[in-house]
């Protein structure tokens, strides 16, 4: 099935997935103020000057880059919540899909929690504003899955918002220890400790 692009249209959303690329990794490795246009082009293999003809200036780039990686994010997060899976196999998703977007991502990790999390270290000027609409809104989800299980007395009778934030925080702990240390803490295998964890302090009698 086409895509309804020319192929003059395709390339140039080839090149600009390619610099948006080239940027996440210098932004991860180096933060964003080491990190120059002439690097990014370098890296991307492009010229200096077909990087201008995409974005106006590096604190343009860095901003396109991570409102493409966190919707991106926030599809596959509010994807594993939709559905009519039950409360349990929703949360068990939405434990699993964040060991697949991020674990292929390591290097971007750090600069999404940076823009979620609230730690401030190359953070732009309204940019986390908007992602932590993204954010807000995917805790509402999880919030609505919570209050679907509290109803349903699958889980305990206590506030789903709050259940919602206390979810984020321990897949978001794991995420941070498996960051600084993939081999010690790999996500991917303490997917079942965080559903344990959560689950026995969740659940209703």
């Amino acid at each position: 099935m086409g895509t309804g692009l020319t192929r003059r249209e395709r390339e140039k959303r080839r090149q600009r997935g390619d610099m948006l690329a080239a940027a996440l990794e210098l932004f991860s490795e180096k933060g964003y103020h080491h990190v120059s246009m002439k690097a990014i082009a370098k890296r991307a293999e492009f010229a200096l000057g077909t990087v201008y003809r995409f974005f106006s200036n590096k604190e343009d780039l860095y901003k396109a880059a991570m409102r493409e990686k966190a919707g991106e994010y926030h599809r596959t997060l509010t994807d594993a919540l939709s559905g009519e899976q039950d409360v349990l196999a929703a949360l068990n998703g939405y434990i699993s899909a964040k060991a697949k977007i991020f674990a292929p991502n390591a290097e971007v990790f750090y600069l999404y929690f940076a823009e979620t999390g609230g730690i401030s270290f190359n953070l732009r000027a309204g940019l986390h504003k908007e992602i932590g609409q993204l954010h807000d809104d995917l805790i509402e989800r999880l919030a609505s899955v919570m209050g679907k299980g509290v109803r349903a007395r699958i889980l305990r009778d206590l506030d789903p918002h709050d259940m919602a934030v206390a979810l984020e925080g321990l897949t978001n702990a794991f995420l941070l220890s498996w960051l600084k240390n993939p081999e010690r803490h790999p996500y991917d295998e303490s997917i079942s400790t965080i559903s344990k964890l959560f689950l026995e302090g969740s659940l209703a009698g």
